[in-house]
């Protein structure tokens, strides 16, 4: 009993609460809660933090919190997956240095014999969290300073959005594209780029689009949200491991008409490591995923479209678009004279009969819209003067499945 952690077997988490105290500022001083708020002890921030065998990394994760420099109220809340190591006593050593800076902090967890997932500790440290706004936190990342202070001012001013930022990849050089990626894009790709985006929780590295390789725009490591909008879209999924949790959060998000922000400012190290929970997911369930995605928020819309790629992963993408969507793909396109000159692709595993054949043609001998399957930041800059050179719109004229 010494961690102070309530051990749950039955799933159902019960927090070890202590009340939330104030920062001090002479501003907020004079503005206690009152009401219902007063009664549940609500707080400004809550920083949601699942935890799971993360004992060699939470000095620094915690250190970050203490140092943050927002003056509203904040808690941090976490929930301990049936860790293993010594991650409770860990997070118990830093309770008082915590309160004393006035973060109260919230913890639960249980011992079963497996962790039950992501998703599950996620829903179970909101549960037990009072923050008006969420701010998540991955055990084995490293907020900076500035971090939930900037991202709840972004909050204020865009409602019912997830409010990224930028980050630093640790160690340095790891995903090199990747991270290029999340800190390049414009305001404006964050929603065009939706189908190319790489998730967190894949195995590969690719940049791009919401229908791009593989996921958020904004990263789910710094995500930042109100509680009333996660309320609206959430929970998490509960599957477990091999199951994209964060992706899955993020398109319901986008169906429901939320937003995306990114504050442009490095606000997060941001780990990359063998044993991070993000390697569980395989890429064929992201690519279904994505797949479904593309079909329901663009194919639905247009009456035709050419795939730009007659190579292995154009011909992959057709493959495995439902019916309706295959019968509007009028061409592939490339730059390949061999491609081009086999004139066209035939879908041998249709069913149908005759058997699909799918005209072959130079990209200036096709037309818009396109799904663009071919890697971004991998051709030397050639695919981006080639859509430059036809003068074509992202998000109207093309969409990056990459």
């Amino acid at each position: 009993m010494s961690s102070g952690l309530t051990e749950l077997q039955d799933g159902d988490s019960e927090a070890d609460v202590n009340p939330a105290k104030r920062l001090r500022t002479a501003e907020n001083e004079a503005q206690t809660p009152t009401g219902e708020e007063e009664e549940r002890g609500a707080v400004d921030v809550s920083v949601i933090m699942p935890v799971y065998n993360a004992s060699s990394w939470l000095d620094e994760c915690l250190q970050g919190i203490l140092q943050q420099d927002f003056t509203g109220s904040m808690e941090l809340s976490v929930f301990d997956d049936a860790s293993t190591d010594d991650s409770r006593e860990v997070v118990e050593r830093w309770r008082e240095r915590l309160e004393t800076r006035g973060i109260a902090v919230v913890t639960s967890g249980h011992n079963s014999a497996q962790p039950r997932g992501v998703g599950y500790a996620k829903n179970r440290a909101i549960s037990q969290s009072r923050g008006k706004y969420l701010c998540f936190q991955d055990a084995d990342d490293v907020m900076l300073p500035q971090r939930v202070r900037l991202q709840y001012e972004a909050s204020l001013l865009h409602l019912n959005s997830l409010i990224g930022c930028r980050v630093q990849r640790l160690p340095e050089g790891s995903t090199e594209r990747y991270t290029r990626w999340i800190n390049t894009i414009n305001q404006d790709q964050l929603i065009t780029q939706i189908t190319s985006a790489k998730c967190c929780n894949t195995t590969t590295e690719a940049g791009g689009d919401v229908f791009t390789s593989h996921g958020p725009t904004v990263v789910m490591p710094t995500w930042f949200c109100s509680r009333s909008w996660f309320l609206k879209v959430g929970p998490f999924d509960e599957g477990g491991k091999g199951i994209p949790e964060d992706l899955l959060f993020f398109y319901q998000s986008l169906r429901q008409g939320g937003g995306l922000f990114r504050v442009d400012h490095c606000l997060l190290v941001y780990r990359y490591h063998e044993k991070a929970t993000t390697h569980s997911v395989t890429e064929e369930t992201i690519w279904k995923l994505r797949v479904d995605f593309l079909q329901e928020r663009v194919l639905s819309q247009l009456e035709s479209f050419t795939i730009w790629n007659a190579g292995k992963q154009g011909r992959k993408l057709y493959r495995c678009l439902s019916p309706i969507s295959q019968k509007k793909v009028k061409a592939f396109c490339d730059v390949d004279e061999n491609k081009i000159q086999k004139g066209f692709y035939t879908y041998e595993d249709s069913k149908e009969r005759p058997k699909p054949k799918i005209p072959v043609v130079h990209y200036k001998d096709a037309s818009a819209p396109f799904i663009i399957c071919v890697k971004l930041d991998m051709t030397g800059g050639v695919l981006e003067g080639n859509l430059n050179s036809l003068q074509l719109k992202e998000g109207i004229d093309y969409f990056h499945f990459n």
